[in-house]
């Protein structure tokens, strides 16, 4: 069974520390969590919080130019997809949450793509059958992970500037300039990202078969040698110049240069060349779209997501089904609060393999999903004592009746909660001549089963696993957060709202703690359910309750790495303050001013 991983887990890898230390491990804390990294970051009059430090720098330097925080996240943005290409890049999809201190509003943006409108289901059945043949590999019924079969088309520049349109401040030239500065004269390449990049080329090497060209990516992404080229190491300088010409066309250009100018046409041939399905046309018609984000209340708190096709409002749905137990009083990292997380997410994940996809193409019975009836009902399969072996999706119709991260903040109170990717690993393996950016590879998350929402079909959008996320407390923004990584990510959501609201965390004690990641459900792609499935622990849990769960019916193995990574800002509004926090599983950092 496929895990929907996303960001750099094509490859899983065990990162570790580096054994010459012998038995030094980590320094006391004089005051904090002694198990927490650091303190949270304070600051009054804007913030940033990205997965790398010199993006986070780029967005404090918007910030005080006079961007808002809109400009912020483009610019940190266009840094991140060329410092991190191994995670996201203008050649994948974008959704955000943007709060407005004007109106007092939150505002969503889907900035999700659609399959190209000149392949049916049929033709792409024939298509997935002769890849596998072509590359000498066993015919399987899932969209390949590489390749143009999986490419749709991507949102990210259509985001950026729907999101300047209405919000932003400096001109599109102002974000993009520091990006495209540091494509030119190169950039030092950071301890995680390096590990990252050099396991997706050997990735795509390994499956080079899929791929119907290799040499643009070779080109771009590899360091010229004696040996045909090598991936940057940890502080080696990359440069990107086909990436920097790319986004000066954007900048001088507009969105229109992207999706119906010289780009689109570039893109077209590309495809042509090799084979694919992607035309103009699809980038002509592409459109993001303005979200109503969806809410439940827990605790006293609105937890705001983005509706499908997306996954964000499985974390609502957890969220619905948790808040009956009293977490607190069962104690942070407790055999008693995991089992409940475990078995909410479980059920959670059964109905979004079953009914989540896109609104456009299939009807989803999302008040019934949000519901405190449906919520009740779902609860009744859950016993704290073991795992239900028999969870399998609900009927929410019967209670319906009408679905990487980075974050900004400014002076005037607008946050920006913003994610971006390009699905699993860097891509697709395709780089369009001379581009610079590698094509998605979100396609790869369409059912090919006639009989489910989230089944393949012509100027589609596929399921989508990125979701950004937002909380209000009093009507006042209390906190933009996120936590990337495929699956993880409602998961992640809920970890870290508990560890906040129930176990009282500061925001970054909250991304330190320990983690779980719970796989075996039934997929929107078609898998079927793998029954209570595998619980993967970060060695920060109790033996004992890792022992316990296990006696309760769950499959407990040591974490691989895959746990997301988290950044948020919080919002004080009695000292006016803003408190920023960054994954410390990453390379990144959060700053103020």
């Amino acid at each position: 069974m496929r895990k929907l991983l996303g960001g750099a887990l094509i490859v899983l890898m065990s990162v570790t520390a580096n054994t010459a230390q012998g038995q030094v491990s980590r320094g006391d804390r004089y005051t904090g969590a002694p198990w927490a990294t650091r303190s949270p970051v304070l600051a009054q009059h804007g913030m940033a919080a990205t997965e790398q430090p010199l993006a986070t720098q780029i967005a404090i330097d918007i910030l005080k130019k006079g961007g808002s925080a809109v400009d912020a996240a483009i610019a940190a943005n266009a840094a991140i997809g060329l410092m991190q290409p191994v995670l996201n890049g203008i050649g994948g999809d974008c959704f955000a949450i943007i709060y407005d201190p004007k109106t007092h509003k939150l505002y969503g943006y889907n900035g999700s793509g659609r399959s190209p409108m000149g392949r049916n289901l049929a033709k792409l059945k024939r298509e997935i059958a002769g890849a596998y043949k072509r590359a000498g590999l066993p015919a399987e019924n899932h969209i390949p992970p590489v390749g143009s079969l999986p490419v749709t088309v991507p949102g990210t520049v259509d985001t950026w500037f729907a999101l300047h349109d209405k919000f932003g401040k400096l001109p599109i030239k102002d974000d993009l300039a520091p990006a495209i500065a540091y494509a030119n004269n190169g950039f030092p390449v950071t301890e995680l990202i390096s590990a990252y990049w050099k396991g997706n080329m050997a990735a795509f090497a390994k499956d080079k078969g899929l791929i119907e060209e290799s040499e643009n990516a070779r080109h771009t992404y590899l360091i010229p040698d004696a040996n045909g080229g090598h991936t940057p190491a940890q502080g080696e300088i990359f440069h990107n110049p086909d990436l920097a010409h790319t986004l000066s066309l954007i900048a001088e250009g507009g969105r229109d240069e992207f999706y119906k100018g010289q780009i689109a046409h570039t893109v077209d041939a590309y495809f042509k060349r090799i084979g694919g399905d992607l035309r103009y046309a699809d980038f002509a018609a592409h459109h993001g779209e303005w979200v109503t984000p969806l809410s439940v209340n827990y605790r006293g708190y609105d937890v705001y997501e983005l509706p499908p096709n997306g996954q964000g409002a499985a974390v609502l749905q957890m969220l619905q089904i948790l808040k009956a137990y009293d977490l607190k009083k069962m104690g942070a990292g407790s055999a008693d609060a995991l089992t409940a997380m475990l078995e909410a997410k479980r059920l959670a994940f059964e109905d979004l393999a079953r009914w989540y996809a896109d609104p456009k193409f299939a009807k989803i019975p999302i008040k019934g999903l949000l519901s405190n009836d449906y919520a009740d009902e779902r609860r009744k399969l859950i016993h704290l004592d073991h795992a239900n072996p028999d969870i399998g999706p609900g009927d929410p119709r019967l209670f319906d009746g009408d679905t990487i991260y980075l974050t900004t903040a400014d002076k005037d109170g607008m946050m920006v909660s913003l994610i971006q990717s390009n699905y699993r690993g860097m891509g697709s393996g395709l780089v369009a001549d001379h581009l610079g950016f590698m094509f998605q590879d979100r396609g790869e998350l369409y059912s090919l089963n006639p009989k489910s929402p989230n089944v393949y079909a012509p100027g589609k959008r596929p399921f989508h696993t990125i979701i950004p996320g937002f909380v209000m407390k009093d009507g006042q923004p209390f906190m933009s957060f996120g936590l990337m990584g495929g699956d993880m990510q409602p998961q992640g959501h809920v970890q870290v709202l508990t560890d906040i609201i129930d176990f009282g965390m500061n925001i970054q004690e909250a991304g330190d703690a320990a983690r779980w990641r719970h796989y075996g459900n039934a997929e929107p792609t078609g898998e079927a359910s793998q029954g209570i499935g595998t619980v993967e622990m970060e060695s920060g849990f109790s033996p004992d309750v890792k022992a316990e769960l296990a006696k309760r019916g769950y499959k407990i193995v040591p974490g691989t790495g895959a746990f997301g990574g988290y950044q948020a800002i919080m919002w004080d509004p009695v000292h006016k303050v803003y408190w920023g926090a960054s994954e410390m599983r990453k390379d990144g950092e959060a700053a103020g001013y």
